[in-house]
């Protein structure tokens, strides 16, 4: 058996990529409680807005209100969405520790997604990439459908690879390898990030994993075993994608929390906060929380 990482970092995604795709709007108050909530929680990096046209994601027309108003804790990384030099600027102002471009492995998802080729997507950042390398902030790159599209099926390792290499070209502290359409599955998840190891640092690889199918968890650990030390979650299990018809939401980060503790891997997160946090943006929402552990540790109350 390979051996574990010691600790690993836990990107807390939900006020951005979890909040985004609710129907009903979101006050920027709820966002910034819950933002803040997450921060006492313990995370060292809270994806938090993202400045983007609200014409097509109206549930983050307040990212600037939000990033105003939050109660910042020093260390800690606020990161924002920005896919263009617009968006870039609009970050800036709101002093964000972390931009965040996308991209996608499948050329069939960019067309939908962002109406051009993977090449010209990656193009597109190259003005934002130079900008935030010019202002000192951190610059993540994102990179959808590695694992399967809903459009063109399965992706091959070598498109995955392409893109990695690509965004390490830019510059990018972190890459993201995500599963958008939540079909991976534990063999196929470490082929995928075996080819990505392979392009890019390990410890500066993450893994970004929906549940649909219900194999999160499993692919969490299939990377683990790999060396791969960051990973994304959803607090509540909230999430989506507005161009995935039928991607459930992100993996919860209670569930992901319990299980790191069973495996003695720190993560310097305290679980009990991050199951508060879930119980009051589901209340709000007026559902249950998608996490079993948050569920089955607050019925333990």
């Amino acid at each position: 058996m390979n051996s574990l990482p010691n600790k690993v970092k836990i990107v807390e995604v939900g006020p951005r990529d979890g909040l985004q795709n609710e129907k009903e709007n979101v006050p920027a108050g709820i966002k910034i409680e819950l933002v803040n909530r997450l921060t006492g929680a313990g995370f060292r990096n809270i994806e938090a807005a993202a400045f983007v046209s609200p014409k097509w994601v109206p549930q983050m027309a307040t990212s600037a209100e939000v990033m105003a108003a939050i109660e910042r804790k020093p260390g800690v990384i606020y990161s924002a969405l920005t896919p263009n030099m617009q968006g870039f600027e609009a970050a800036l102002a709101a002093r964000a520790d972390e931009v965040v471009i996308f991209g996608s492995a499948s050329e069939a998802f960019s067309q939908k997604n962002i109406n051009c080729s993977i090449a010209e997507s990656i193009a597109r950042f190259e003005g934002v990439a130079r900008a935030a390398r010019e202002h000192g902030i951190r610059l993540r790159g994102s990179i959808s459908c590695s694992f399967g599209c809903p459009y063109q099926g399965d992706v091959p390792l070598d498109a995955v690879a392409d893109v990695v290499g690509r965004m390490r070209d830019l510059g990018c502290d972190e890459i993201d390898i995500a599963d958008t359409i939540g079909v991976a599955t534990p063999r196929k998840t470490q082929a995928v990030m075996e080819r990505a190891i392979q392009a890019f640092h390990v410890d500066r690889l993450s893994g970004h994993f929906h549940d649909t199918y219900g194999q999160a968890l499993a692919n969490i650990y299939a990377s683990l075993e790999l060396g791969i030390s960051i990973y994304h979650s959803s607090v509540s299990g909230l999430g989506g994608c507005p161009y995935a018809k039928g991607a459930t939401g992100n993996v919860a980060t209670e569930d992901v929390l319990y299980m790191m503790q069973g495996l003695g891997i720190d993560t310097g997160i305290d679980l009990d906060t991050v199951v508060d946090a879930g119980i009051f943006i589901s209340q709000f929402l007026n559902r249950k929380s998608a996490s079993r552990a948050g569920n089955a540790i607050a019925a333990k109350c």
